[in-house]
């Protein structure tokens, strides 16, 4: 079957949620047996989200092969079964580097390059490039329609239907129907207008995803359909549900799978949705809770945890449990110590991130965590501050510290890797992506995972210093795994406590609601285990 492509553009305000649409979408027709490609296109000209604020952007979600990416490929990736490359996404940034770079090789023959039609033919080329070998390519257009940014990449999809014919290519707006309290009814203008606004370029929706809060009545649908000129079947409530899960099912229910492959003339098998409700079940009526305590610099935008709290959702899923989240603010622990901090919390989880600010109040929650047997699970810069608390508070080496806080730290048991050191750009230079990680016999890591060899994802620039590898052994830190090319310490675990590690890679981005990750879900069944035996107690 020749590919097919679906194009997702959004309307009238941003975070709609256009990356959890495409997904559910993905889902969908994954479930009537098709094969998916998921790509999404980010119109600012940041060449990728790595260099950018966890404040302006959110989650860098990080591809197996390196890509430092928007955090939609993480939804993309959770929703369906595809593993995701740098092809999956790209940026204005990349689209112009690679057009001018041509021209200055002198591949356009000394023609005037232009929007159109070198710009919007390389846009053409990298979605063309993402969707070989797949039934069908869902692409999602970042931004919000109006934008003068996003106006070469609906030029570009525009061409689309033109290049490959009608029956093709299908366009699907996810805009806004708003309930105005003060008049007691839904309004349907912000759609009308933003789906004049999309006609004005050239694009006429097929579908329309309406974002509401309540269902919209059915006379409703009749006017959008009318003034939008769509048919009426193809106007969606997309209501909104209380966990993201419930999307797909959600949309399934409303028709949607059924209308795209109807429009895209498309043969299929009957969904099969069962794992989707068992998920939805379990989040809905699980059969305990816990709490767990995040503690981290960037505590007011949970955006900037994405993966992360979706991962502990999927370990309350393997464990048939609510996970309860508790953001807890590192700098507030350094102004006000931990006095109170972490009443009624099962564990305590130190995510990544970068910079010293609020370092020393993640120093003081693992060093609450360890002497308290609270369940503790340090990811990147977490393990980092792990090795450090146990240096200092077990070893006696006072000064122990990491090189990225302090440059001339006498006793840096975190310090830069050796391939970082020259290394001046600041953009896509970090360790990235896949790596492998062997495990040690008879340690807490490899009863999880239940392997010898792993491999995961990666983020970083600094690392445990095997300068003080047998020191901090001697104390009795376990360094569980161990990546067999470099020597990097990836695991290190205490023997002493119920359940205490930390890991230099990112495994949220490996874990999805059907297939959690093995440390997810360990480390929830060990918060599970410590609620019970806390109140059990008490």
């Amino acid at each position: 079957m020749k590919t097919k492509f679906v194009f997702v553009t959004g309307g009238v305000v941003s975070s709609l949620g256009k990356g959890l649409a495409a997904a559910s979408m993905g889902a969908l027709l994954e479930a009537r047996g098709l094969r998916v490609s998921m790509q999404k296109l980010d119109p600012y000209i940041n060449v990728d989200p790595g260099t950018m604020s966890p404040f302006q952007h959110g989650e860098v979600f990080v591809t197996d092969d390196g890509a430092e990416t928007d955090l939609d490929l993480g939804h993309y990736e959770r929703f369906t079964t595809a593993t995701l490359s740098r092809k999956s996404n790209f940026t204005t940034g990349q689209v112009y580097d690679s057009v001018i770079r041509k021209e200055r090789r002198g591949d356009y023959l000394g023609g005037t390059v232009q929007v159109i039609p070198h710009i919007t033919n390389e846009i053409k080329a990298k979605i063309l490039d993402n969707a070989k070998g797949v039934d069908l390519a869902i692409v999602e257009v970042g931004g919000t329609v109006g934008d003068i940014e996003s106006l070469p990449f609906l030029e570009a999809i525009r061409q689309f239907r033109t290049d490959l014919g009608h029956e093709n290519v299908l366009y699907i707006h996810l805009t806004l129907v708003p309930y105005i309290p003060t008049a007691g009814e839904l309004k349907t203008k912000p759609t009308q207008h933003s789906v004049k606004e999309l006609r004005e370029i050239g694009i006429q929706p097929d579908i329309l995803l309406c974002r509401c809060d309540r269902e919209i009545p059915r006379e409703m649908k009749a006017k959008i359909a009318l003034f939008c000129n769509v048919k009426e079947e193809a106007v969606i409530t997309a209501r909104d549900v209380g966990s993201i899960y419930e999307v797909p099912v959600a949309y399934h229910e409303q028709g949607l799978d059924e209308r795209l492959v109807d429009y895209l003339n498309i043969w299929t098998k009957t969904p099969d949705l069962s794992e989707w409700q068992r998920i939805i079940k379990r989040i809905k009526e699980p059969a305990s809770e816990t709490t767990i305590a995040i503690v981290g610099k960037y505590v007011e935008l949970t955006e900037s945890y994405k993966s992360l709290a979706e991962a502990l959702i999927h370990g309350g899923i393997a464990n048939d449990c609510r996970v309860n989240l508790k953001y807890v603010d590192s700098e507030a622990l350094e102004r006000h110590g931990i006095d109170g901090a972490f009443d009624g919390i099962d564990g305590i989880l130190v995510p990544g991130g970068f910079g010293e600010r609020g370092s020393e109040g993640k120093i003081s929650a693992i060093e609450y965590a360890r002497q308290h047997k609270i369940p503790f699970f340090g990811i990147c810069l977490g393990m980092q501050m792990a090795v450090v608390e146990f240096a200092r508070h077990v070893c006696a080496i006072e000064d122990a510290y990491s090189a990225e806080f302090r440059e001339g730290a006498k006793n840096p048991v975190i310090h830069i890797m050796e391939g970082q050191k020259t290394v001046k750009s600041k953009g896509g230079t970090m360790r990235l992506g896949a790596y492998p990680c062997e495990l040690v016999d008879g340690t807490l890591a490899r009863r999880i995972y239940g392997q010898k060899k792993i491999s995961e994802r990666h983020r970083h620039r600094y690392e445990f210093n095997n300068a003080y590898r047998k020191e901090l052994k001697k104390c009795g830190l376990i360094l569980s795994g161990v990546n067999p090319e470099s020597d990097l310490v990836e695991i290190v675990e205490l023997a002493d406590h119920p359940w205490f590690l930390g890991c230099q890679f990112h495994p949220e981005f490996r874990s999805r609601p059907m297939t959690p990750h093995p440390l997810f879900e360990s480390f929830v069944g060990a918060c599970l285990k410590q609620r019970g035996e806390s109140q059990g107690g008490a």
